[in-house]
């Protein structure tokens, strides 16, 4: 057990002689990854992105809400239902903040919510929906909605 153990401190020294050129190049690494960082950041932040017509509080601009706009999710794979009709405030007994009035009466109407979109802004007008129908108690169809078309 009289083993020793080896002072690494020389070996480093051997390997980092010239310690000037060493000192160099992490400095210039150093500058590069930060130029780099500012220069991503700045491309990144100036990119236009596809929810555009967000105001600064995260509500749609009104004039952008036109016929044949759509907005919200692209993702089809979780909001695969579709449903078309004039969507007005309300639920039904505490299930969903909207519903859907559809063509056939009453019994047609699909009770709604939204986890990503203000569906305010969308009242009073003739929509296509595009959501996730969820379980309920009270409503005979429940969408959570991830995307919403102006038809009219």
């Amino acid at each position: 057990m009289d083993a020793q153990i080896p002072n690494l401190g020389e070996d480093y020294q051997k390997l980092s002689s010239d310690g000037k050129m060493n000192k160099g190049l992490v400095v210039f690494l150093s500058l590069a990854m930060v130029v780099l960082g500012i220069g991503s950041g700045y491309f990144l932040s100036n990119r236009k992105e596809a929810s555009s017509s967000l105001g600064t509080n995260g509500k749609i601009n009104a004039s952008d809400i036109v016929k044949g706009k759509e907005f919200g999710s692209n993702d089809t794979a979780n909001f695969k239902d579709i449903a078309t009709g004039v969507l007005e405030v309300g639920g039904i007994d505490g299930e969903g903040t909207h519903h859907l009035v559809r063509e056939g009466g009453p019994t047609q109407t699909v009770y709604l919510m939204s986890s990503g979109l203000d569906l305010d802004q969308f009242q009073g007008r003739k929509v296509q929906v595009w959501g996730k129908t969820m379980k309920a108690q009270k409503a005979g169809w429940f969408m959570d909605v991830g995307r919403v078309k102006i038809l009219e």
